[in-house]
């Protein structure tokens, strides 16, 4: 009974003291109800001759999927280096129907054959271990 007692006592002088203002733990930065004002009317702005959107059609401000998935790959247009620029003045402008034209059966290509492969594949180095094997 006494436990039940001290406790409920416990209990309740806990409760009381969150309402209290006594105590310097249990104070709190409550706001100042009467620093609040009023906010002014929303004003409707005047008629710009502003028409409802279509519905289905893409909106005006946001860019093509495409142009979202390049800006995200590539990350938007980026300066040219002078290496990049004077190597793009040189090569030239490229023809207009140059990717169409590459897999044409009209194209002529040259079979360099095995040794050229070979050559690229080979190691870098100063050349010391090079042998030259002629096939037979």
């Amino acid at each position: 009974m006494r436990l039940k007692s001290a406790l409920l006592v416990l209990a309740s002088s806990a409760t009381l003291a969150g309402c209290g203002t006594g105590l310097n733990i249990f104070n709190r930065d409550a706001p100042d109800e009467m620093a609040v004002s009023r906010q002014a009317p929303l004003a409707v702005p005047p008629d710009f001759a502003l028409t409802p959107p279509t519905p289905g059609a893409p909106r005006p401000q946001e860019p093509t999927a495409s142009q979202q998935a390049l800006e995200a790959l590539f990350g938007g247009p980026a300066a040219r280096s002078g290496v990049e620029t004077s190597a793009l003045l040189k090569a030239g402008e490229a023809e207009p129907g140059i990717r169409s034209a590459v897999g044409d059966a009209q194209t002529n290509t040259v079979n360099k054959g095995v040794v050229t492969r070979d050559i690229i594949a080979a190691p870098s180095g100063d050349g010391r271990e090079a042998r030259a094997v002629i096939p037979g």
